[in-house]
């Protein structure tokens, strides 16, 4: 399958993508601008693809480990963090995340990212393209097994910030609960301004107090399907 070579637009940083499988997207953009980062951070990024996340926060933190599952993706990942001279910051772990006691150590990390499938198996059509089905549905890791994996690997007051879909937050907010988090900010996401939200992004806590901040809805285009100001800000354009 043919690769392509695109710009991150940031310090001229690129990456690899391969036709056929899951090229990343605005939603995993977004995701890498939510966090509040801390120099001292050791971040873990739970099925990162093409490390696209991991080469967008790489200046802001001080170590990123990265996993992810599909060895085509595992390769891509890892040519990207060498292309981008970033191997003294970033490690890409060949592995699945269910089982995620034997990738790290316990409560080792102060955040962990996940942009994951957002779809229930059984929901909406599943795309033709393996590799783009396991990424979009949840044929290799579900709601539940993601925020197992990321209390399991989180500090106590350690951060959880994921991307998902705005219509199963109650099903997020119980299962943060059983685990532990509390949500600590919530922003929704908007196509348009007249449009209702489809997205979300989530920062959660592990043993934090309920002090819930709802952010001000992201607007992602305008009427005319430009893209916003602040969208514009994120890509740097």
């Amino acid at each position: 399958m043919s690769e392509r070579l695109d710009d991150l637009m940031l310090r001229g940083r690129k990456i690899f993508q391969r036709e056929g499988e899951f090229c990343f997207s605005i939603d995993s953009v977004l995701l890498a601008h939510f966090p509040r980062f801390k120099k001292k951070f050791r971040v873990l990024d739970l099925g990162t693809g093409t490390g696209v996340i991991p080469l967008i926060i790489a200046d802001e933190v001080s170590e990123i480990h990265a996993i992810e599952l599909n060895p085509t993706m595992v390769d891509l990942a890892r040519r990207n963090v060498e292309l981008n001279r970033l191997a003294d910051k970033i490690s890409i772990i060949e592995g699945d995340y269910r089982s995620i006691k034997k990738i790290v150590r316990a409560e080792s990390f102060d955040l962990v990212m996940a942009n994951p499938p957002y779809r229930a198996l059984g929901s909406g059509e599943v795309n033709q393209s393996l590799g783009v089905a396991n990424a979009r549905h949840e044929f290799t890791a579900t709601l539940e097994d993601v925020i197992t994996a990321a209390r399991f690997a989180l500090k106590y007051h350690g951060v959880f910030c994921m991307i998902h879909i705005a219509e199963r937050l109650c099903e997020i907010v119980d299962c943060l609960h059983r685990h532990q988090f509390e949500m600590k900010r919530l922003r929704m996401i908007q196509p348009k301004r007249d449009r209702s939200p489809h997205l979300l992004l989530i920062e959660a806590m592990v043993g934090a107090h309920s002090s819930l901040k709802i952010l001000p809805p992201l607007i992602v285009h305008e009427d005319d399907g430009s893209y916003t100001k602040e969208i514009k800000t994120i890509y740097g354009i």
